[in-house]
């Protein structure tokens, strides 16, 4: 699927650049969930969404590459990867948290 991306992307999304982080199939080989990471556009989600309408072409492209390997091509469900969101959030959060510092110790007698 990154290579379809990389080979073919830029007629389905324009110039976003959009990773492919993940891939779940399910265990008949009926099912592809993938999700994708986008970069360098304001709104993911239209991105998401032009990969959606072009599903039936990303999965005629993938059924050419892979059409030795494997008996069926499987349906294609697109997702968005929000976890490096989520990092950032989450590293923003430690950064801001203030921690005092511990008391003196008392001098041992």
């Amino acid at each position: 699927m990154g290579e379809l991306f990389q080979k073919e992307g830029r007629n389905y999304y324009g110039n976003a650049f959009v990773t492919v982080t993940n891939v779940r199939v399910s265990p008949d080989l009926g099912v592809a969930n993938i999700h994708i990471s986008v970069f360098g556009v304001k709104d993911s989600n239209a991105v998401l969404e032009q990969i959606k309408k072009h599903t039936k072409e990303i999965r005629h492209l993938l059924g050419n590459s892979i059409r030795h390997q494997a008996r069926i091509v499987p349906e294609l469900k697109f997702f968005l990867d929000d976890s490096l969101d989520y990092v950032e959030k989450m590293e923003k959060l430690f950064k801001d948290i203030n921690v005092p510092p511990p008391p003196p110790a008392a001098p041992e007698e």
